[in-house]
């Protein structure tokens, strides 16, 4: 398939910006069967689409403050936005400024001084000479909303681009499709006999990056650190093993497992993932996909259309367009799965 098949028009407007009042006031437009049947729902009915048994496997990475705002030597503006932590005084981070900084410039934010050391690729090493970047971005660091979002962090985005659930330092994008849940209604699935367990990727920039490959398989996937742990194979196997459905809470869920399957199984993984789904992967994972609206041209569209069906998926797009559902990390969600 090529680039220009996953794209789509969307009225700028749809984007949204903020977050709704309540996380669960959201929509959600359920895509079911192979004939991709659709129904507008509202997410806070999502009990009503799950049955006792389900295991809803959730991403509980947490976002870090990754934005820093800093000066070269020069007196010239940079931004910074940190990628990974590699040591406490070592980072991979993006960089931005008028003129690519080289090895050996220097860099400054709020008087930490900041070496950058070398680079990989699109990033750059960067070093402290004295203490530790997760401090730096407790205390200097802003939410690093997406590139469609055309407008400054506030503080509403300190809780809200954030899941309810999220408990390990490390991302730099929010995995979205958590955003809709709130402790309510996570008590409620649970009194439901719904079944949870937690994997961790940790979302890179790199998935905001763009396709440049008109034919989608030159495409080079940008890697993810990613852990599956025991529990959470134990609870995969113990579902799958009695026949319930295993959903996945965001495309990054689906990566992880996916993953993780080797031999047949879930198995503990650790490590980074470039894993690239596309139209005519063979799905051995996961049985349902709660998601958000992706933008066009995007992996994350492509991995959506793989599960989902490619005429079915797109056509679901084209229905929330006409509907003027919200679109991407603040917007509404879909669930797709069997009829």
């Amino acid at each position: 398939m090529r680039l220009s098949d996953f794209a789509y028009d969307l009225p700028p407007e749809l984007i949204a910006q903020y977050p709704l009042e309540r996380r669960g006031d959201s929509r959600l437009l359920c895509v079911q069967g192979r004939e991709g049947a659709l129904a507008d729902r509202r997410f806070a009915e999502l009990p009503n689409l799950l049955e006792p048994g389900d295991l809803l496997v959730f991403n509980d990475t947490r976002v870090m403050p990754a934005r820093l705002f800093g000066t070269k030597t020069t007196g010239g503006k940079v931004e910074i936005l940190i990628e990974r932590v590699l040591e406490p005084r070592l980072a991979l981070a993006l960089v931005r400024a008028s003129k690519t900084p080289r090895p050996g410039s220097l860099l400054e934010v709020d008087g930490h001084a900041i070496e950058v050391s070398g680079r990989s690729d699109d990033l750059f090493e960067l070093r402290l000479a004295a203490g530790d970047w997760r401090e730096v971005m407790a205390r200097h660091g802003h939410m690093p909303l997406p590139p469609y979002i055309a407008r400054d962090d506030a503080v509403v985005d300190q809780e809200r681009y954030q899941t309810v659930y999220a408990a390990r330092d490390g991302a730099v994008a929010a995995p979205t499709a958590g955003l809709h849940f709130d402790d309510a209604l996570l008590a409620q699935l649970r009194a439901g006999g719904v079944e949870t367990a937690f994997v961790t990727l940790h979302v890179g920039a790199g998935t905001f990056q763009p396709v440049r490959c008109e034919r989608i398989d030159e495409h080079r996937m940008h890697a993810e650190w990613v852990e599956v742990e025991a529990p959470a194979c134990e609870a995969f196997t113990k579902a799958r093993d009695a026949g319930r459905r295993v959903v996945a809470v965001g495309t990054t869920c689906v990566r992880s497992l996916e993953t993780a399957f080797r031999d047949g199984t879930l198995r503990p993984f650790s490590g980074d993932t470039r894993l690239f789904i596309t139209p005519g992967y063979e799905f051995r994972a996961i049985d349902a996909l709660i998601t958000n609206f992706h933008l066009p041209e995007s992996t994350l569209l492509m991995l959506v259309t793989a599960f989902g069906g490619y005429e079915p998926v797109m056509a679901a797009y084209r229905h929330a367009v006409r509907e003027r559902y919200r679109f991407f990390s603040y917007g509404d969600a879909m669930f797709l799965g069997p009829g």
